[in-house]
């Protein structure tokens, strides 16, 4: 990788800055994925407000990250104390998708699960995906059809196909669910 970090045109969120951690500057992050570590080998990470443009969003060096129980301990070059790092807190953490490892089969980053529309098995549409949970057991997708939510737990069981290039998540679940 360059020394400079590469312009973010299409930035995929990993995660949300909690809160402090410690005296030095360091920040508690929620991961919004399954492998954090892959992202401590990359050399920036990118932060923003969510709703906000990519090329808005600022790449910041990452001098280390570590596991904490649930959450992710990370360190950034320019935090160098609490203060700085309470002012981070709320941000989302992101990367360009090219600065990002690839996934595996039947793996999804949660961005490109956003706005994808979700059909049942008789093919009807039950709305369009606007986020996602973690549970600790499994993730869960939010699910907006006009005044209407629904919660689908996103595991084999209820969720089969997942095309993200068709835009479409087909799903065993009926509409009155």
């Amino acid at each position: 990788m360059s020394a400079q970090p590469p312009v973010a045109a299409d930035i995929v969120v990993l995660g949300k800055i909690v809160s402090a951690y410690g005296l030095r500057g360091a920040v508690h992050v929620h991961p919004f994925a399954d492998d954090p570590a892959a992202w401590a080998r990359m050399k920036y990470w990118w932060l923003g407000r969510e709703g906000e443009a990519p090329e808005r969003w600022q790449p910041q060096r990452l001098i280390r990250c570590r596991a904490h129980g649930d959450s992710w301990v990370a360190q950034f070059a320019g935090f160098d104390d609490r203060n700085a790092a309470e002012a981070a807190a709320g941000l989302l953490i992101g990367a360009p998708r090219e600065a990002l490892p690839a996934t595996g089969t039947d793996e999804y980053y949660w961005g490109d699960l956003i706005g994808l529309e979700v059909r049942n098995a008789a093919g009807v549409v039950l709305g369009k995906v606007t986020g996602l949970l973690s549970t600790g057991a499994h993730d869960v997708l939010q699910i907006q059809d006009g005044d209407t939510e629904r919660l689908i737990p996103f595991v084999a069981s209820y969720v089969g196909k997942v095309d993200v290039a068709a835009g479409v998540i087909s799903v065993e679940w009926e509409a009155d669910w």
